[in-house]
């Protein structure tokens, strides 16, 4: 740059004449902001030969050119956004049932494989989807949303639980069936913060919310647990769960429930129980207490070949709180149901329990009964029906 203005001066100097030269931009370190207008010198470069023609060409190419740029923005812009939840307003119901959803910026497509059956979409009105997918097209960025995809649930709660969105609770998974029920699984990073309690918020007020965007789907809301047993037995609410057996290797669980909530267990359909499955990535076997003792029973006396190995013994010995003895069937060699309370006088010693006579205990408590309260003591084993 020195060197131009050095060879400027020369010039002028031998002719006495103001001379000038062209220079890149970028070889100035001037703000042209800054510089007052009359000190700006403005020519027109336009080529003598420049018609009417070559002048609408180059307006065209122009265009063009500001149309590509736009698209490969509005692509660029769209394609950092797959998953993301996005509101719209429905405008028209388009070829085999698609409805097109205007974002604004663009035009996205709602496919029929992606809507939710029996949602209807009026138009004008406004709706939440998820963008799955961005194509490129000659027209511009071709945006296709989904109603059925999990992350809908996940940004919605996010939405509305404060507690989400801070991070103090964290969705862990979410199954769901849409348009049926759903299920998710969290877990609070704070102590002091229920998850569930601030997924559903005041008197329901926040899980209510996100079920009237989703038109009617129903939501439980489990809490997230290491153990699998446990979290297994939470994922199958709202039915009532005895025992949960669990083998790692074939990632398989034996739900043993009551039998009056195997079919709350299972669902219509099997779908409480389908989705228990998704939730916790366990193959779910659901059984009642007669069916889990009765296999068990037949498995005990299979093994032992005579028939005679299995101790089936008949009713469970456990006495509860109230002075009634339990109602259910005990397990395969054992004495007690499938109750953990009543498991673990299994594992306690003879002298910490008190046994009692089978002919001063002539109550039988009910279901309901065996699950809450607390067993206290047994029937003497020697006086045990078989």
């Amino acid at each position: 740059m020195e060197a131009k203005i050095e060879e400027l001066e020369r010039l002028e100097e031998e002719t006495g004449e103001k001379q000038h030269t062209l220079i890149n931009q970028d070889e100035l370190e001037l703000d042209w902001d800054q510089v007052p207008e009359e000190l700006i010198k403005r020519t027109d470069v336009t080529p003598h030969d420049f018609g009417r023609i070559a002048a609408m060409t180059a307006k065209q190419v122009i265009q063009q050119r500001i149309r590509e740029a736009e698209r490969a923005m509005m692509y660029e812009e769209y394609i950092d956004r797959q998953g993301e939840v996005v509101t719209g307003i429905v405008q028209q119901a388009g070829d085999r049932n698609n409805v097109l959803v205007d974002l604004g910026k663009v035009e996205a497509l709602l496919p029929r494989s992606e809507q939710v059956d029996g949602e209807r979409y009026e138009q004008g009105s406004r709706i939440k989807a998820v963008i799955t997918e961005v194509r490129s097209g000659t027209k511009g960025p071709q945006v296709i949303l989904s109603r059925r995809d999990p992350e809908l649930i996940k940004t919605l709660f996010e939405l509305e639980v404060p507690e989400i969105a801070d991070g103090l609770v964290e969705i862990r998974g979410v199954a769901r069936e849409p348009g049926y029920r759903a299920k998710i699984a969290v877990e609070s990073h704070a102590q002091g913060v229920d998850p569930v309690g601030a997924c559903v918020g005041p008197r329901g007020s926040r899980v209510r919310m996100v079920v009237s965007e989703l038109r009617g789907e129903k939501i439980d809301i489990i809490p997230w647990n290491t153990e699998p047993a446990r979290f297994v037995a939470k994922a199958l609410s709202p039915a009532r769960v005895r025992e949960v057996y669990i083998d790692d290797e074939t990632k398989e669980a034996t739900v043993v429930v009551p039998n009056d909530q195997l079919a709350l267990a299972i669902g219509k359909e099997g779908l409480n129980a389908r989705l228990a499955a998704r939730l916790t990535g366990w193959k779910v076997d659901i059984q009642s207490d007669e069916e889990f003792a009765q296999a068990e029973a037949e498995a005990a006396f299979a093994g032992d070949g005579d028939g005679e190995g299995g101790d089936f013994s008949g009713r469970c010995a456990a006495i509860l709180s109230n002075g009634k003895r339990c109602p259910n069937a005990a397990l395969p060699s054992s004495r007690y149901c499938g109750v953990p309370a009543h498991q673990e006088l299994a594992h306690q010693e003879p002298a910490e329990v008190e046994e009692v006579p089978a002919a001063e205990v002539t109550e039988e408590a009910t279901p309901e009964e065996a699950e809450q309260l607390e067993p206290v003591a047994e029937v003497a084993e020697d006086e045990t029906p078989a």
